[in-house]
């Protein structure tokens, strides 16, 4: 190792590291119990550190300010946030053991600041920082420490030189606050999720702008299971949404955009994107009633998921990830790496069913179709088979299935006038 530049010693390191980042994460995942607005969970020892406080917020913010002067993090919302006052502290939103959760607006716009941790210091620092100028480290280099960074956070091999928005070219006289910024959103995988699937899925939250650990996505409003209809209609769309006709028509629209998001997650990448904490707090909806959703923290594609589920086993039970199922193989003991269960499946259990069971739409959609609807959702929930392969080929039939019907939903509502107030 000696002669060895500081910066490919770090590479090597972050190659060797095969086993860790998967621990951490899925310690991370068994401690996250509930969602809200954009709200997610992490871990990182002890017990509440604080409360969810204005005074409290204000201090994190001042002190984010502060590192920024001092020129130890930078950022394109730094100047908004710092100086020019154009992103405005609001309310803060969730607080747990560092993570930080805040509403703030921008230019006029609501957003939501969001850091795992509150303080900047506390991310993993780049040592070689500090031994060297940062502009002598190689560009492919850099290239290639973002690349494993997403390759330890979500299970995919990306080119060193295709890392989207989490890298940019281009080097400054503020280029260690630049590259130590970096650092510390890279440790933060749902901003590592949100920043990647950003240009190819319209199912994820946008990525606005960053400042140091603080990252900005767009405001949307969660849903809600108390909620008659799970997500306010009226909130995203307008009150004209608001009758009993136009509410059904804005259900359908928003069962056929989850569909549509099911279909995208399965087939769209280059591995399947599985969903381990489907609630309506982790959805929401858009104006033009997309379906978003807002909490990945639980969200794996299929080479972590395999190594999620492939534990140690007496029983099924025991290969219970949250909504990701596996089977216990009692031969050997061991969780199948394979998930039993799917997306659509969990979808049509804790989403569909309380909006398809019967009398909900009144008489806006004729009662043959409902009963259809119902029974097509129960077989979706609940397709009674244990083979994987058989489970894979129904939920295909499934999911042509509530297309038609859905579709033919719409067909009704529009003969009988529901679909005057069209969004798109």
């Amino acid at each position: 190792m000696r002669g060895m530049p500081v910066w490919r010693r770090l590479l090597r390191a972050r190659l060797g590291r095969r086993c860790c980042p998967a621990a951490l994460l899925l310690l991370a995942a068994l401690c996250s119990a509930v969602g809200g607005v954009v709200v997610v969970f992490l871990l990182r020892g002890g017990f509440f550190s604080g409360r969810c406080t204005d005074e409290q917020s204000h201090r994190i913010l001042a002190r984010l300010c502060l590192d920024y002067r001092k020129g130890a993090l930078t950022g394109d919302l730094c100047d908004d946030l710092c100086v020019a006052q154009k992103l405005i502290y609001k309310r803060c939103l969730y607080y747990d053991q560092g993570k930080k959760v805040i509403q703030a607006d921008w230019r006029g716009r609501p957003v939501i600041l969001k850091s795992k941790m509150e303080i900047f210091s506390s991310y993993q620092h780049l040592g070689f920082l500090e031994e060297m100028e940062s502009q002598s480290i190689p560009e492919a280099d850099l290239f290639l420490m973002v690349a494993l960074e997403i390759k330890n956070a979500l299970g995919l091999e990306l080119p060193s030189n295709n890392t989207g928005p989490l890298w940019t070219r281009g080097r400054g006289p503020h280029w260690k606050a630049q590259l130590a910024s970096m650092w510390s959103l890279l440790q933060q995988e749902e901003y590592i999720y949100f920043s990647v699937l950003q240009d190819f899925s319209k199912h994820v939250l946008r990525v606005i702008g960053s400042c140091g650990h603080f990252y900005a996505v767009e405001y949307l409003t969660a849903g809600h299971a108390w909620h008659n209809t799970l997500f306010s209609v009226e909130d995203a769309v307008g009150a004209s949404f608001s009758g009993i006709k136009s509410k059904a028509k804005a259900i359908t629209e928003i069962a056929i955009s989850f569909l549509d998001m099911v279909n995208h997650f399965d087939n769209d990448f280059s591995h399947r994107l599985h969903l381990c904490d489907i609630k309506p707090e982790n959805f929401a909806i858009r104006n033009d009633l997309t379906v978003v959703a807002i909490d990945v923290d639980m969200a794996f594609f299929e080479p972590k998921m395999r190594d999620i589920l492939e534990q140690n086993c007496t029983g099924d039970e025991d290969c219970n990830f949250f909504d990701c199922f596996s089977k216990c193989d009692l031969r050997s003991r061991k969780c199948g790496a394979v998930r039993a269960n799917n997306n659509l499946q969990v979808i049509c259990d804790k989403i569909f069913r309380p909006w398809f069971s019967l009398n909900l739409r009144g008489s806006t959609v004729s009662f043959p179709l409902q009963l259809q609807l119902q029974k097509a959702v129960q077989d979706c929930a609940e397709p009674g088979y244990d083979d994987v392969a058989l489970l894979h080929r129904t939920s295909l039939t499934s999911l042509s299935t509530l297309y038609q019907l859905l579709r033919a939903s719409q067909m009704e509502l529009q003969k009988s006038g529901s679909y005057s107030h069209h969004v798109h």
